[in-house]
């Protein structure tokens, strides 16, 4: 028999361990709500769950905001940003915006407007009844406080998850001045930022406070680390140093490292000017590529490729307004749109008047000269003769910014890689496709081709259809860059034949390369003559390039050629 003093003992051991499991869950519990507080969304909320301890402090520096002078109510928003609160950064952005307003009571309602124009209480997150708004007025403050605004929020957004948002706010700092508090910010953030470019961002602004010391070293140290900064205002630091410290050392080595700056501004101008150079060579490459086929084909002088152009502008503008709110998808329907209707017309210009006038490139001249006078008018009767806007999609609005000196704008960037993709396709289809094996045959040797079976008359047409859509596909993207109107292909149809000229006729890699290089020398020429002259220029040096070398770079085989 058990003794009863021992199943006692086990009873008693049994219920300490069930004590101690409800006591390890309960913790628990606390635990995981004090995670679950700390990951709230930064919005202005109820102040329930904030600490009892920061909620008066947070409370009274609001309050404080919105009283006494500017400068004192500056270094309030200081305070303020310094706080752990989530709902910091709506107060000062609203501040900042002028959106924050109080009523003139010694405890003021503090409110700010929301998105949707109605007024909440900044403390308590409340929405404010409409007949209570009307003691409350804007909370004003002037130029100098909104810079200091602006460095306070970006102190805030040093502790973005987002890397970008962290680097905008380093430099948001260095433009508008560093003290000792945004030094003291920065060296903490440092210790812990894990993105380089962050860092090398927030060194440069250490390094700039450490200009002003008075000791030799610290500042030639901090010259060291500002060689080769492309910030402005590093340039301007260093060129007061170099201008008029009293150390002699210390202006030397500031001097050395402005022309280290130089040279690195000098070389991304260098490759600011090639990627425009390329640019206009896309944008000329596009408007010359469909030239280039029934040029060098047929033979015939088109006079209206510039108004088939003009064809594809406007289908992209009447597809955006058939979808008005699909402008990120409208420009994908207008290419294939534009190169159908542009080829369209293309071939009824080609059936209807060309083909009774090969062989006579005279002739051809005046005929699609007409032609194009006759579509430039029909663009005025339908479509008006005002210019219409082609909104931008949100994916070509902007710049990719790759350093203070050089950025390069999306639009341009993916109409020139746009132009490569045409370029390629089209090279494609002459070298891999049935039709591509005519049309060289037709444009080597005609009567040979007719020979043997080649329908010269349907491979015209087509060619000519081919080289109408890309020149369409080519409005579409000079719809990008320019307003749409009736004499929108006049401006690149001299510049089209340029640069067919210079290319070598009917040759597409000549046309690749003369659309580039005119693009290129054309810009490197405009910063010292000007955009006209250099555009005349660029005329004279394609006219002698011609006495040399008549037949272009590369020059045509076969029937072209011996004609």
């Amino acid at each position: 028999m058990r003794n009863p003093m021992q199943l006692l003992g086990r009873w008693q051991a049994l219920l300490i361990i069930l004590l101690s499991l409800c006591y390890s869950a309960s913790v628990f519990a606390q635990d995981a709500d004090s995670t679950i507080s700390t990951t709230e969304p930064t919005a202005i909320t109820a102040p329930a769950e904030e600490p009892a301890a920061a909620q008066p402090e947070f409370d009274t520096l609001v309050k404080a905001l919105t009283q006494g002078s500017l400068p004192k109510r500056a270094q309030t928003a200081k305070k303020l940003a310094l706080l752990d609160d989530p709902r910091v950064a709506t107060v000062i952005t609203a501040l900042q915006e002028g959106s924050l307003y109080a009523d003139k009571s010694s405890d003021p309602t503090v409110a700010v407007v929301d998105k949707s124009g109605k007024y909440v209480n900044a403390i308590s997150g409340e929405k404010i009844a409409a007949e209570a708004t009307d003691s409350l007025k804007l909370v004003p403050i002037n130029n100098t406080m909104r810079t200091q605004l602006r460095t306070v929020l970006a102190a805030l957004n040093l502790n973005d998850k987002n890397p970008a948002v962290r680097l905008d706010a380093v430099n948001r700092m260095i433009a508008d001045g560093v003290d000792e508090d945004i030094i003291v910010l920065l060296e903490a953030r440092q210790k812990t930022e894990p993105d380089e470019d962050v860092r090398t961002a927030i060194t440069s602004a250490v390094a700039l406070m450490n200009l002003q010391s008075s000791e030799q070293q610290v500042r030639l140290d901090a010259i060291s680390i500002l060689r080769g900064s492309l910030q402005q205002e590093v340039r301007t630091a260093l060129l007061e140093i170099a201008n008029n410290d009293a150390d002699e050392k210390v202006k030397q080595q500031a001097q050395f490292a402005l022309d280290s700056i130089e040279d690195r501004i000098s070389a991304f101008r260098l490759a600011e000017n090639v990627f425009f150079g390329l640019s206009l060579g896309s944008v000329l490459l596009l408007s010359a590529i469909g030239l280039a086929i029934t040029f060098g084909v047929m033979g015939v002088i088109n006079m209206a490729h510039g108004e088939l152009m003009m064809i594809g502008a406007y289908v992209t503008w009447v597809v955006q307004q058939l979808f008005p709110n699909q402008i990120a998808y409208s420009l994908m329907i207008a290419i294939p749109s534009a190169f159908i209707v542009a080829g369209l017309v293309g071939i009824a210009i080609e059936r209807g008047v060309i083909r009774f006038l090969y062989g006579r490139p005279l002739e051809t001249l005046l005929a699609t000269f007409g032609i194009s006078l006759i579509l430039q008018q029909a663009a005025r009767s339908i479509f008006s003769p005002l210019n219409r806007a082609v909104e931008l999609p949100d994916w070509m609005s902007g710049s990719l910014v790759i350093n203070p000196v050089l950025s390069i704008t999306y639009n341009r960037l993916y109409i020139f890689i746009f132009g490569l993709i045409v370029f390629f396709a089209l090279l494609a289809i002459l070298k891999k496709t049935s039709l591509g094996l005519k049309v060289r045959a037709v444009s080597q040797n005609r009567a040979m081709a007719r020979a043997v079976g080649v329908r010269a008359s349907w491979v015209d047409a087509m060619t000519f259809g081919l080289g109408s859509g890309i020149a369409g596909i080519a409005g579409v993207a000079l719809s990008q860059l320019t307003n749409v109107g009736p004499n929108l292909g006049q401006a690149y149809l001299i510049d089209s034949f340029m640069v067919v000229v210079f290319g070598g006729v009917g040759n597409l890699w000549g046309t690749l390369v003369g659309a580039m290089g005119l693009g290129i020398i054309n810009k490197f020429l405009e910063p010292y003559a000007g955009a006209v002259l250099a555009k005349v220029l660029v005329l004279v040096l394609l006219i002698l390039f011609i006495q040399k070398r008549p037949k272009g770079i590369f020059p045509q085989k076969g029937r072209a050629a011996a004609d």
